[in-house]
């Protein structure tokens, strides 16, 4: 009985894997010229959700995975069945200086999404060359921008971004930026037009481009989640957040 439970649980995250992946292909048919050619990163958002509903999306051919809390990353990622397979951490959560460490020494941790200011870019720098494998291997790390300007979000302000950019590249010689990150307003009902926080990231990556002189096509956009992910990508999203839409709704907060 309870390996039929298990198959059948399985076959359920295996067919909402495809789900999405059919959805993420058709958004990206209907998306601009400039990211016609790239397909979209899935990352799985197992908040929350245990170690066994991770591998059966592995299973399943899902290979990257995010996190928004520091422990219940540092415990999945050291989960014995977890150690054994080629899974690609995210940590897109708020990170504290004072966690940044805990973090770093998650096994196959491949990008922090959420740097949003210098000195939590300079303590990753500082702390990494205790945990890279090799001299040459940089962490992955994209800025988190408050797009929304909601002040219970983290984020830094747009106008601050090539700042930061700037900061990452000239003085954290352990980081790679990758590119920009936000969450947006939630609940944005897209019938209204194309959501203005993703709007806003994808000029911010204009203009960090443009004042950086760096090359754009090397710069993502993570931006969407499970209620928005297909709009996101129309837009030119290369990262998307799925939770919800692959492992099912979370249980609601207790007070």
């Amino acid at each position: 009985m309870v390996q039929l439970t298990k198959i059948i649980r399985m076959s359920e995250i295996a067919k909402n894997i495809k789900l999405v992946e059919e959805k993420i292909l058709k958004a990206c048919s209907k998306r601009s010229p400039e990211f016609e050619n790239i397909k979209p990163r899935l990352v799985a958002v197992s908040k929350i959700k245990p170690a066994s509903l991770i591998i059966d999306a592995y299973e399943a051919g899902q290979k990257y995975f995010g996190e928004n809390y520091v422990n219940e990353l540092v415990d999945k990622s050291n989960h014995p069945d977890i150690l054994t397979r080629d899974i690609r951490w995210h940590f897109i959560g708020h990170l504290q200086r004072n966690k940044v460490n805990k973090v770093l020494s998650v096994p196959n941790l491949f990008m922090i999404e959420t740097v949003d200011n210098d000195k939590l870019a300079t303590a990753i720098n500082s702390s990494w060359q205790k945990y890279r494998k090799q001299d040459d291997h940089k962490i992955n790390v994209m800025v988190q921008v408050n797009t929304s300007n909601e002040p219970e979000k983290s984020g830094c302000k747009i106008e601050e971004t090539s700042a930061l950019v700037k900061h990452i590249l000239e003085n954290c010689k352990n980081l790679k930026f990758s590119g920009l990150m936000t969450i947006g307003a939630y609940g944005y009902d897209p019938s209204n037009g194309p959501n203005p926080d993703f709007l806003s990231l994808k000029k911010c990556r204009e203009i960090v481009s443009n004042e950086l002189s760096l090359d754009i096509n090397n710069i993502e956009l993570s931006m969407g989640m499970s209620t928005d992910y297909e709009h996101a990508i129309e837009l030119g999203s290369t990262n998307v957040r799925v939770g919800s839409a692959i492992f099912g709704e979370r249980p609601p907060k207790t007070l």
